[in-house]
């Protein structure tokens, strides 16, 4: 069931930052899960999220790609969304081990059962500590964001008090349309 959740919070995801995208008239390409290919995006890209697996747009003359669910040798885990200063052609493994190349990495838990909600967030801060740990060491800070699907109280404390500080620069509740919205609008921005 973890990875039906993780999947339909994925597409919602590529969805908001495809409309995103979409509204400013950003051209983008999209990766093509079962033929490995970047494809150029369309206004006719119904249901792409269902076999995509990475996109890639221009930000000021400046290519960004994101791709889903990497091992990053500086951290040495996967992580659930890396942004990367690179073209499409330029997604490859030994990118990976250039610590210059990443913007931004953002976890997502896709997880609706409330009573699952804290353990989540450990798992995400963990990870999240370990990414700004690794990258701190060669004195790096790339930008670190959270979605989850659900947001109890405990934790929408701790995320705002980690927004606040600056720890995380941006967080958005999966099931809040509008939150969802304004971080694509940030990630693309990026």
């Amino acid at each position: 069931m973890r990875n039906i959740a993780g999947k339909l919070a994925e597409r919602k995801v590529n969805r908001a930052i495809i409309s995103a995208l979409t509204l400013t008239e950003t051209t983008y390409q999209w990766l093509n899960a079962a033929s490995n290919t970047w494809i150029d995006g369309t206004r006719d890209d119904a249901d792409i999220e269902l076999s995509l697996k990475g996109l890639s747009w221009k930000k000021d003359k400046e290519i960004r790609t994101l791709v889903y669910n990497r091992t990053i040798p500086l951290v040495g885990k996967n992580i659930d969304m890396c942004l990367l200063h690179c073209t499409p052609d330029e997604v490859k493994p030994a990118t990976y081990r250039i610590p210059e190349k990443f913007i931004a990495f953002g976890e997502l838990k896709g997880g609706i059962d409330p009573a699952g909600a804290d353990e989540h967030w450990k798992t995400a801060q963990t990870a999240l500590t370990r990414i700004k740990t690794a990258f701190a060491n060669v004195n790096l800070s790339p930008d670190l964001f959270f979605i989850p699907a659900v947001i109890v109280d405990s934790m929408a404390r701790e995320i705002w008090n980690q927004l606040e500080e600056g720890t995380l620069k941006n967080a958005a509740n999966l099931t809040e349309p509008d939150q969802v919205a304004s971080l694509a609008n940030w990630l693309v921005g990026l």
